[in-house]
C-alpha cells in the first residue's frame, strides 16, 4: 500500500488489525471453529495441481492449485506439479496471462527448477526454444499472452510433443534411455510471468487427438505422487500469553512508538474481549517487555533489532500470528534488515488455525521501489498493489527551492578563520589552507559554508520551527555545536537557535524527549537524519532545510513533505554545493564508530566523493521540473510564487497540480470504497454479525 506520508496510511492498517484481532478473540472466546478446511501436504497431494512444497521462493501459487505467478524480473523461478506419470499417453493445457517469460514441459524429481537446464528437464518457451539439459534450440513458434500451449507426452513410445492453439508443433524430444524408468512431472518455470494450468478437470480448449488423454484420467496404476510433500505449517490453537495475533514491525522507535498509540487510539472502545498490545523496542528493559508477554498479549508493535532478540530467544512466539505489518518497508530493506524480514516470515505459519491464510501488509510512502516489489513477491500470496500515491510529486502548497554552495565565486570561508562550525574531520590529514585550489580545499569550504548558510536562512526567513536534514550523525552533531556557538541549543527555550537532535547514536529516552520538545514548542528546530525522522508525523512544520541532499531521489520527496501538510504552506530550502565534497561512507565493521579511515572507499577506506548537482539533476528529473534557484542570500521572491505567503498558515487559494493529481486517483478510491462496501455486505450476509466494535467517537 503505498500513501503520501501524513495521510493516515497507519489507521489505515491498524483498524483492520484491531478488527481482525477482536473477532477472532470474539470466536475463540464464544467456542466458534473455522469454516475453512485446513488443506495440509497429504490433501494437497491427492489432486491435480502445482506443488506447493516443490516450487522457488518467488514462484506464487493460486488457491486453485493452477494459476502460477512469478514476478521476479532477474531470475527463473520454477514448480512441478502433485503427481507423475510413469505409462501411457497423457496431456495437458497452460494459458499464457500475460508478456513475461516462460517455458512448460516435464521434468522427473532429479531434475532442476530451472527447467530444461540438466538432463532431467524438458521445456518448450516462448522464444520458440526447446530446452534440455541447456541446450536450447529453435522449435515451433513464440508464443505470448493469450497463447494456449498443449503439452503431450508418450511415454511407452518415448516421445514429448507440444502444440500452440490446437497446432501441433512436432515431435520435440526423445526421452534418454537413462529416464525411461523415471516418473515425469508437468513442470514450469517464470520470469515475470503468469500461467493457468488445466489438467483435464476443465474442458480443454483444444482437446488432444490420437489416444492421449488427460492427466485427471489417468489410471492410478500409472500415477506417482510428489516426494515433496511437506506439511503446511499450520496456527496453533493452544493459547500462549506470548503469542500475539498480529505483528508489525517498524524501521524506528520513534515510528513504533507512534503507531502504538494509534492502536490504543483505535482500540479505545472496544470491550469483551479487551485488546492487549505492546511496544518492543530497544532502549527499556527488556524484563519489563517480558512481564507484559507472560501476561498476555495480542498486538506488538516493534523494532528489528529487539524483536529478532525475542524471536531468537523464544520469548516471543509467532504460532498465531495471522496478520503482519511491515511499515515503511523501503526503510527497513535500506537499513538492511531483509534477512530479518525472511527469518520472521518463515517462522509465521502460513495457515492460520481456522484454515485462513496468513495477511501481510506491506506499507510504505515510496511503493515504487524494486526492492519492496521483490520483497512482497516473495512474501506474499498473489498481492494486490493499493496505490493511492502515484508517482512522486510535489503538492502546491509546498515551495521548494536551491541554493547554490559555490566556494569558488563565494570567498566567504576565508575570512571566517577558526570562527566557522565543526568540520566532519575528513579532511583532518589533508592541506586545505587557502591557496591549495584542490579539491579537498574546495570541499572543506563547501562544508563550512553549509554552516553559514543554514544560519542565514533561519535569520533571513525568521525561522520559528524547521526540520533540518544533514546527510550522517556527526553532521547532527556538529550543527547542533554551532547552534549552541550562536547562543541557542538544547536548554534554550525561546532561543532563535534553540535545537535538539534525532539520530541513532542518541540514547532511546534522550530521542523521545527531543522529539516531545519540538513537538511541543520548546525547541525551534529539530537536526536529524533521514532514517531517524522516517514516517514521524509532526504537523504543521512551516520550513526544512536540507543541509545536504539525500542520496536516494525518494528520500528528497519524503524530506520535503514534512511541509505544507493540511493545507499550510510550507518551504523547503535546500543547499547544494557546486563541487564535490568528500564525506564519510562507513562499511567498516564498526560502522564509523572510531573509525578515521579517510581514505576513498575503492581504496579501501571509507569515504567517496558526493556529488550533489548530479542528485539534484536526478531528483529534477524524476519529478520532470526544474527546482528554482535563488541567490546566496536566500531571499526567496515574493513573485516567485504568485504574492506573499505566511509559511505555516493555511493556503488562501486551492487548486493546482495536486489538486489535478488527487482527480486522477479519485475513481481508483471510488472503486476501492466500492469494493470495500461489497466485501463488507457479503460477510454481514453470511450471517455473521458481532457486536457493535466501533463505536461513534
Amino acid at each position: 500500500m503505498a500513501a503520501e506520508t501524513g495521510s493516515g496510511k497507519t489507521g489505515a492498517f491498524s483498524i483492520p488489525v484491531i478488527q481482525i484481532v477482536y473477532e477472532t478473540l470474539k470466536d475463540q472466546q464464544e467456542g466458534k471453529k473455522g469454516k475453512t478446511t485446513i488443506k495440509t501436504g497429504a490433501s494437497v497431494l491427492n489432486k491435480w495441481q502445482m506443488n506447493p512444497y516443490d516450487r522457488g521462493s518467488a514462484f506464487a501459487i493460486g488457491s486453485d492449485g493452477l494459476c502460477c505467478q512469478s514476478r521476479e524480473v532477474k531470475e527463473w523461478h520454477g514448480c512441478r506439479a502433485t503427481k507423475g506419470l510413469t505409462k501411457g499417453k497423457h496431456y495437458y493445457e497452460v494459458s499464457c496471462h500475460d508478456q513475461g517469460l516462460c517455458r512448460v514441459g516435464w521434468s522427473s524429481m532429479q531434475a532442476s527448477l530451472d527447467l530444461g537446464t540438466d538432463k532431467f528437464g524438458f521445456g518448450f518457451g516462448g522464444t520458440g526454444k526447446k530446452s534440455h539439459n541447456k541446450q536450447f534450440d529453435n522449435y515451433g513458434e513464440e508464443f505470448t499472452m493469450h497463447d494456449t500451449i498443449g503439452c503431450y507426452l508418450d511415454i511407452d513410445k518415448g516421445h514429448i510433443k507440444f502444440s500452440k492453439n490446437g497446432k501441433d508443433l512436432g515431435l520435440a524430444f526423445e526421452i534418454p534411455q537413462h529416464m525411461k524408468n523415471q516418473a515425469l512431472f508437468p513442470a514450469c518455470v517464470l520470469k515475470n510471468a503468469e500461467l493457468k494450468f488445466n489438467f483435464g478437470e476443465e474442458e480443454f480448449k483444444f482437446p488432444p487427438k490420437d489416444g492421449f488423454v488427460a492427466l485427471s484420467k489417468a489410471l492410478d496404476s500409472y500415477v506417482v505422487k510428489s516426494q515433496h510433500t511437506g506439511n503446511a505449517q499450520v496456527a496453533q490453537t493452544k493459547f500462549l500469553p506470548n503469542a500475539p495475533k498480529a505483528l508489525i514491525v517498524e524501521p524506528s522507535r520513534e515510528l513504533a512508538e507512534q503507531t502504538l498509540n494509534n492502536v490504543k487510539q483505535f482500540k479505545k472502545y472496544i470491550d469483551n474481549p479487551k485488546l492487549r498490545e505492546l511496544l518492543i523496542i530497544g532502549g527499556v528493559a527488556a524484563r519489563d517487555q517480558l512481564s507484559v508477554l507472560d501476561n498476555g498479549v495480542d498486538i506488538v508493535v516493534g523494532t528489528p533489532g529487539r524483536l529478532d532478540d525475542l524471536v531468537s530467544t523464544g520469548k516471543l512466539n509467532l504460532s498465531q500470528v495471522r496478520f503482519l505489518v511491515l511499515d515503511e518497508a523501503d526503510g527497513l530493506l535500506s537499513q538492511g534488515y531483509s534477512d530479518f524480514i525472511n527469518r520472521i516470515h518463515n517462522q509465521i505459519p502460513q495457515i492460520t488455525s481456522d484454515g485462513k491464510r496468513l495477511q501481510v501488509i506491506v506499507c510504505s510512502a515510496t511503493l515504487h521501489s524494486f526492492d519492496v516489489k521483490k520483497l512482497s513477491e516473495k512474501i506474499m500470496h498473489f498481492p494486490t498493489w493499493v496505490d493511492l500515491k502515484g508517482e512522486d510529486s510535489v503538492p502546491d502548497t509546498v515551495h521548494h527551492v536551491v541554493v547554490p554552495v559555490n566556494p569558488k565565486t563565494d570567498r566567504l570561508w576565508e575570512r571566517l578563520g577558526k570562527n566557522h562550525i565543526r568540520t566532519d574531520e575528513v579532511h583532518a590529514k589533508d592541506n586545505t589552507r587557502p591557496g591549495a585550489n584542490s579539491p579537498e580545499m574546495w570541499s572543506e569550504a563547501i562544508k563550512i559554508l553549509k554552516g553559514e548558510y543554514a544560519v542565514r536562512a533561519i535569520k533571513e526567513h525568521k525561522m520559528d520551527q524547521a526540520i533540518i536534514f544533514c546527510r550522517t550523525k556527526i553532521d547532527c552533531d556538529n550543527l547542533e555545536q554551532y547552534f549552541m556557538q550562536q547562543g541557542g541549543g538544547p536548554d534554550k527555550k525561546g532561543h532563535q537557535f534553540s535545537c535538539v537532535c534525532l539520530h541513532g547514536d542518541r540514547k532511546p529516552h534522550e530521542r523521545k524527549q527531543n522529539l516531545e520538545r519540538f513537538k511541543k514548542g520548546d525547541v525551534r528546530f529539530l537536526i536529524c537524519t533521514d532514517v531517524a525522522a522516517r514516517g514521524i508525523d509532526i504537523h504543521g512544520v512551516p520550513y526544512v532545510i536540507n543541509v545536504t541532499l539525500p542520496d536516494e531521489k525518494q528520500n528528497y520527496v519524503h524530506r520535503i513533505g514534512r511541509v505544507g501538510r493540511a493545507e499550510r504552506m510550507g518551504l523547503a530550502i535546500s543547499l547544494v554545493a557546486t563541487e564535490k565534497e568528500k564525506v564519510w561512507y562507513h562499511v567498516c565493521s564498526s560502522r564509523g564508530k572510531g573509525c578515521y579511515n579517510t581514505r576513498l572507499k575503492d581504496d579501501g577506506g571509507c569515504t567517496i566523493w558526493y556529488n550533489e548537482m548530479q542528485l539534484l539533476s536526478e531528483i529534477e528529473e524524476h519529478l520532470n521540473c526544474t527546482i528554482s534557484q535563488v541567490e546566496p542570500d536566500i531571499k526567496v521572491p515574493v513573485d516567485e510564487f504568485d504574492g506573499k505567503v505566511t509559511y505555516g498558515q493555511k493556503r488562501a487559494i486551492g487548486g493546482g497540480n495536486y489538486k489535478g493529481h488527487v482527480d486522477i486517483l479519485a475513481p481508483t478510491v471510488q472503486e476501492l470504497a466500492a469494493l470495500e462496501k461489497e466485501a463488507q455486505t457479503s460477510f454481514l450476509h453470511l450471517g455473521y454479525l458481532p457486536n457493535q466494535l466501533f463505536r461513534t467517537f
